[in-house]
């Protein structure tokens, strides 16, 4: 079994805003962190790995020293299971077929950007946004999710902080 802890846009820093303590908790003894982008800055990068690994990609209000160390999709494998990362998965109307042709053979994709959580599963792709843990706009409230592996296949659930 793989427990992934999976965070979005913490948009830090901004104001007094920090990463919630809740977070270190949800994800002591993660196997790795997703990042799905707009960390903005690198402390946060620092901040999650001193947790467990980070897995991230670039979001659009990531700074010139995140832009050299993240890709703008990302591919890995846990368990057995492929799981693919953006930043943007564009507008919710096609975003399954597009993640589809964009992540071939996969059977996660971890996204962000909206703000928005979404745990998305037909069976054959289990689309995640994990909404943000710090800045949440029109969502009723913080977020991050769990992804757990368990015998080659993923659960996901959203946490609200």
């Amino acid at each position: 079994m793989a427990k992934i802890g999976v965070i979005s846009d913490t948009h830090l820093p901004r104001g007094n805003r920090k990463i919630p303590d809740e977070v270190f908790r949800l994800f002591a003894g993660a196997d790795l962190i997703l990042h799905a982008g707009d960390f903005v800055t690198e402390e946060v990068l620092f901040e999650l790995g001193a947790i467990a690994p980070v897995r991230g990609v670039l979001g659009n209000c990531d700074g010139p020293d995140l832009a050299r160390q993240l890709p703008a999709t990302e591919s890995i494998e846990v368990g057995g299971v492929k799981i693919g990362m953006i930043h943007d998965s564009g507008d919710r109307g096609r975003r399954r077929m597009r993640m589809t042709r964009a992540f071939p053979g996969h059977r996660v994709v971890v996204f962000g950007h909206s703000h928005m959580p979404v745990v998305d599963d037909d069976g054959e792709l289990l689309l995640l946004n994990p909404g943000s843990a710090c800045d949440p706009r029109r969502a009723p409230a913080p977020t991050v999710a769990i992804l757990d592996i368990i015998d080659g296949h993923p659960a996901a659930r959203l946490v609200e902080l």
